[in-house]
């Protein structure tokens, strides 16, 4: 169990932050966490306080920092202008829990929207109070003060065009709204709103078992829903300290690398539709559609397929099982020969595709981009590589980078991705160990129905595990793994009951959409457009 490795004073935290940065080399922050500490009044010195979670430049070390916010100003200062990551990570804090971040540039909502009265993830917050939105944010408040920084008067102001493009556009890739500020037709500035498809995951997860939260992973990432099964159950099994069965661990592989090429076909078929090339999608969707009948049939599934359990999976293979992947796998390859057939020489995409939306290194890292989209910019960091789990470290495969981080090397990551994955399913059926699913833990994993109907342990065991939930120890763990879109991260704290205290979940797309208006400004709009759909937003994740 991994406990808090520094607890400072707030009023130090700058000073601590940038100590670890420059003379430690934590240089990349990968999340802030808002606790309210309300049921333990006795054993903390304020109510609410937030946890820093830290990453060295080789990716090999992190480190977590905790502070606790005075009761009586609830604020301390930002750290925007140390890690431009911090940027909407402090705004959600500020709007789920009411920490005020001194000098933050533009500390308002990011979640829920203007009207919404107090903070939903504070302990007394009533959870079925219904609050309707019913104005929308004409979103001036930031785009003046973003152009008179630029050197804009106010004179100049009102001789753009500022044009909203989405939440209503086909191209918006979900609920996202951007109003974009232009002089003929390039941007010069881009205010970004997520909207409001809000969820409440992280609430629900404090309301249900750690069993009952993995329906609402596959709602994160919804295009590879298993990947974030995997992250969430991984996360728990580490805070129990249990390590499931080889025959787990490669069932996870196997399925997890299918759900990344599903994901990255989703992601390239509707950038095609964005570039007008609508016939790629075809190819690309028919191996998904074939990917998601041999999901169903083993799931129970095709999209949120909910299959694997805290301790093991719900089901084994079935018979016949290899035979059907190994098509699926043939199909996929032959789409991404086929689509490539039509793009990798046509000048017309290279065009539309290359030095379009790019995005340097020392931009990625610092605005906590991951996944491909910050291999594609030139960076080497891959989980499986730099922090391998389930024995990837065994596995023959690439890290597949890009040269100048565009579009199309975007793109391009993303097919030779699925390739790799191709390669990893491959391995991993050859090596499947025999055995069982699940590890024999009976206070963690349910019985057996034959045990359930047949004695009375097996049937006070299900109830127990039913009703109580699986108790984890006390305890504060971020746990990670390399999910479609990058880094999923969890930071879970464990009051030692059968429901977590604290859900934080660090989404990939919520950074990458952070940063998408520094990316797009001196673009041109149609090219905006088509960034987007290669950066993969994905509104389920970052809009929790």
């Amino acid at each position: 169990m991994l406990k808090c490795d520094l607890l400072i004073d707030s009023k130090d935290l700058r000073e601590t932050i940038l100590r670890l940065k420059k003379d430690e080399d934590y240089t990349i922050l990968l999340d802030i966490a808002g606790i309210d500490y309300l049921k333990f009044p006795d054993t903390t010195p304020s109510r609410f306080a937030l946890v820093y979670v830290l990453r060295s430049s080789d990716f090999k070390k992190e480190i977590t920092v905790k502070t606790f916010v005075s009761d009586e100003t609830l604020s301390l200062d930002s750290i925007y202008d140390i890690f431009a990551s911090a940027n909407w990570t402090e705004r959600e804090a500020y709007d789920q829990y009411g920490i005020k971040f001194l000098n933050h540039p533009n500390l308002k909502r990011v979640l829920n929207h203007k009207q919404f009265i107090g903070h939903p993830l504070r302990k007394d917050y009533t959870i079925t109070k219904g609050q309707i939105c019913t104005e929308t944010d004409d979103l001036m408040d930031e785009m003046t003060p973003l152009l008179e920084s630029k050197g804009y008067t106010k004179e100049d102001i009102e001789d753009l065009m500022l044009l909203n493009v989405g939440p209503s556009h086909p191209a918006s890739h979900g609920t996202i709204r951007n109003f974009v500020a232009m002089e003929g037709e390039t941007i010069t500035a881009c205010v970004t709103e997520i909207g409001y498809l809000h969820r409440g995951f992280e609430k629900a997860c404090e309301h249900h078992t750690y069993s009952q939260v993995i329906p609402y992973t596959d709602r994160l990432n919804y295009c590879s829903a298993i990947l974030n099964n995997i992250g969430w159950a991984k996360a728990i099994e580490e805070m129990l300290n249990i390590e499931i069965t080889p025959r787990a661990k490669m069932i996870r592989v196997v399925i997890g690398e299918l759900s990344r090429i599903i994901d990255h076909f989703v992601c390239n078929a509707a950038n095609m539709v964005d570039l007008g090339g609508l016939t790629s999608l075809w190819y690309l969707f028919g191996a998904r559609d074939q990917a998601y009948d041999l999901l169903s049939k083993l799931t129970g599934a095709r999209l949120t397929n909910t299959y694997t359990r805290i301790g093991g999976l719900e089901f084994d293979l079935y018979d016949g099982f290899a035979e059907d992947l190994e098509e699926v796998l043939k199909t996929a390859e032959k789409s991404i020969d086929d689509v490539l057939s039509l793009i990798a020489h046509n000048r017309i995409y290279q065009d539309r595709t290359q030095d379009v939306g790019v995005i340097k290194p020392d931009f990625a890292l610092a605005n906590g981009i991951s996944g491909p989209n910050l291999r594609a910019a030139g960076v080497a960091h891959d989980l499986r590589k730099d922090k391998p789990y389930y024995g990837y470290e065994n596995f023959d495969f690439d890290v597949v980078i890009g040269s100048h981080g565009d579009v199309y090397d975007r793109m391009m990551c993303r097919f030779e991705e699925s390739i790799q994955s191709i390669k990893i399913i491959r391995q991993a059926m050859k090596n499947m160990p025999e055995g069982p699913i699940n590890v024999y833990a009976p206070n963690v994993v349910l019985p057996l129905k034959k045990d359930v109907y047949g004695n009375i342990e097996g049937l006070m065991n299900q109830f127990k595990l039913t009703f109580e939930g699986i108790i984890v120890p006390k305890g504060e763990y971020y746990s990670s793994t390399e999910a479609a879109n990058g880094e999923l991260g969890f930071f879970t704290v464990s009051d030692g009951s059968g429901r977590p205290y604290r859900v934080k979940c660090r989404p990939p797309c919520f950074y990458s959409l952070a940063a998408y208006s520094k990316i797009v400004e001196g673009t041109m709009l149609a090219d905006a457009v088509i960034t987007m759909a290669s950066l993969n937003f994905i509104a389920g994740e970052f809009d929790r």
